[in-house]
């Protein structure tokens, strides 16, 4: 069946000449999330389009290592190379979301928007519903230069003007690449309500609701600090009320789990960001502006966001192969675990001597307890990770070394897992290249393009942003020993090999405790590991909140795999774990 010409897509320009009172009272656009990750619960899609009213339905599919994976998967078939969840959730969804009026507006096209696009038709076609879809391209720059070798993908973070221009253009379904994860809010909202591409403050405020949906159910309530205050078993996704303004409302369906407080949306605010500005394609927005108001229940209101120009140039993630990894995890248990740990790492050192991989990893995790009631309890694990470019340099000379060890070793021998034979990892990079020379085009559901011209840009500062005021301390008084999380919640993320640790406060009073305690140098004493690394602090005091970045922590990021937790997602955990001496008023 054929669908009618499109309606227009929102209310027009909200400027002036209607007048503030009109536009604040006009209706707001309802943006929903139904994926954070390649991976998410498969019946989102369903869940949202049926748990109320929304006017747009938006998924990420993409982090960095799913890029490297979509990589691998074109490499083998070139017509793939997007994230094919999308389209089997369309099987039963998309006459759905055409009956309900609701516009798809997704980045699952990864590496091969066109071709997911042209999937989407074609299962529109079978099922006989009327669709209008619409894609975006630009992003992919793999052959645009020589990246040197063993790069895999090579794609620049669009900003929202080329859904802005497939939703002005009729389309029912937006299929994008890699653009930023706000960009799948700014770009309907912008269309929605005529934004200017430099009506910073609004496109700011859409940035930041983008950022607040872009991770699905960590929103309202999942991975939370707190989560034992709220039935966390099958949080609801959440969808932003967004207003002409660019403030908006964080909410969710009715009847559905977890909950949306400002301590939630705080969590989700500060994960993977660094200071007070957060640049982006479409404009940098200053999160130490961000207010957040409880609006009722399952209701929180983000306003006050400023937006200043975006930066000149986009940042481009490359993917690559970085060579090949094997891991082997021994579990020592009961008495002499340091001898037992010892004995092994010997042994194995002598069978890597003739050809040792370029890097050798070991880590003792002491897990185990005296006097076990359970075996489990009573052992420890030593980790060894072995990486090199060469596949044979850790291949069955170290999964033979271990397996050859199993009747000739420590007491109570035996391997959490089998050892493989090696498997690639591959290695994040962001390089940053002008705005202008990277193309945007918007290829509309009558096959027509548009060209999509960078947002006006400036230079960001290089200036830090001056360091805020803090309140001022807590008077001197008794304190106790305990966990910092009994005052203070945390999330924790990775961006590329750096990680952000962010910390915010429940209360006045334990804001003004946490502002002046919690220094870099506190950190590191909390957290060894990060005693050698770089690291910065940003104090964010309308949020309550300290925002670190650890620089290196995970090496060359996720994909490289370098560290037990390798996107750093529960070092926030380990600091809250972590003791020291608390005021009693706090407790």
């Amino acid at each position: 069946m054929t669908r009618p010409p499109a309606a227009p897509f929102g209310p027009g320009p909200h400027a002036a000449a209607d007048g503030a009172d009109a536009a604040a009272d006009a209706a707001p656009l309802r943006i929903g999330n139904a994926s954070g990750f390649y991976g998410d619960r498969f019946d989102a899609v369903r869940e949202m389009l049926t748990g109320g009213p929304l006017d747009v339905l938006t998924g990420d599919y993409l982090a960095e290592l799913t890029m490297l994976i979509l990589g691998r998967d074109r490499a083998k078939d070139p017509g793939r190379g997007y994230a094919t969840t999308f389209l089997r959730q369309l099987e039963d969804t998309l006459g759905l979301a055409m009956e309900r009026g609701v516009r798809l507006v997704t980045n699952a096209g990864g590496l091969n928007p066109a071709g997911l696009a042209d999937a989407v038709r074609d299962l529109a076609g079978r099922l006989g519903i009327g669709c209008r879809v619409a894609h975006v391209e630009g992003d992919d720059l793999l052959g645009a230069r020589d990246w040197g070798p063993g790069v895999v993908t090579a794609n620049a973070y669009l900003g929202g003007g080329g859904i802005a221009e497939c939703l002005r253009g009729g389309a029912d379904v937006v299929v994008t690449g890699r653009v930023t994860d706000a960009a799948l809010v700014t770009g309907p909202a912008t269309a929605y309500f005529g934004w200017a591409a430099d009506d910073w403050d609004a496109l700011a405020g859409a940035v930041v609701a983008g950022h607040i949906l872009e991770c699905g159910t960590q929103a309202t309530g999942g991975n939370y600090a707190f989560f034992t205050e709220h039935d966390s078993r099958r949080p609801g996704f959440p969808l932003a009320e967004i207003r002409p303004d660019g403030s908006s409302v964080i909410t969710k369906h009715p009847h559905t789990g977890g909950a949306v407080t400002v301590g939630t949306v705080t969590a989700q605010l500060l994960y993977e960001t660094a200071g007070a500005r957060y640049p982006g394609p479409d404009v940098t927005a200053r999160l130490d502006s961000v207010r957040l108001t409880q609006d009722g229940p399952d209701r929180v209101r983000v306003h006050g966001v400023r937006g200043e120009a975006p930066p000149r140039t986009l940042k481009t993630g490359l993917t690559r192969l970085g060579g090949h990894r094997n891991e082997v995890t021994f579990v020592l248990t009961g008495l002499d675990i340091e001898a037992k740990a010892a004995l092994v790492r010997d042994q194995m050192e002598g069978a890597m001597s003739k050809r040792r991989p370029a890097e050798v990893r070991w880590t003792l995790s002491r897990t185990d307890h005296p006097d076990a009631a359970a075996q489990e309890e009573a052992s420890a694990l030593l980790r060894l990770v072995v990486r090199d470019r060469d596949q044979a340099a850790v291949g069955r000379v170290i999964s033979g070394a271990a397996v050859e060890l199993a009747l000739a070793s420590y007491p109570g021998f035996h391997v959490t897992a089998p050892p493989g034979k090696g498997s690639p990892y591959g290695v994040f990079e962001a390089v940053y290249l002008p705005a202008d020379t990277v193309p945007h085009t918007a290829v509309l559901p009558d096959g027509s393009r548009r060209a999509i011209p960078p947002a006006p840009a400036a230079p960001v500062p290089e200036e830090p942003v001056d360091e805020p005021p803090l309140p001022p301390p807590l008077p001197p008084g008794p304190t106790r020993r305990a966990p910092l999380g009994a005052v203070a919640g945390a999330r924790s993320g990775d961006k590329g090999g750096s990680a952000n640790i962010g910390v915010w406060a429940r209360s006045a009073d334990a804001w003004r405790w946490l502002a002046h305690t919690l220094t870099v140098d506190r950190l590191r004493e909390l957290l060894p590991e990060t005693a050698p690394l770089t690291v910065t602090r940003h104090p964010l005091p309308r949020l309550r909140a300290l925002n670190f970045v650890v620089e290196g922590l995970l090496g060359e990021g996720v994909a490289a795999q370098a560290r037990f937790d390798p996107q750093a997602k529960a070092v926030g955990e380990w600091l809250r774990s972590r003791h020291l001496d608390i005021p009693e008023v706090l407790l």
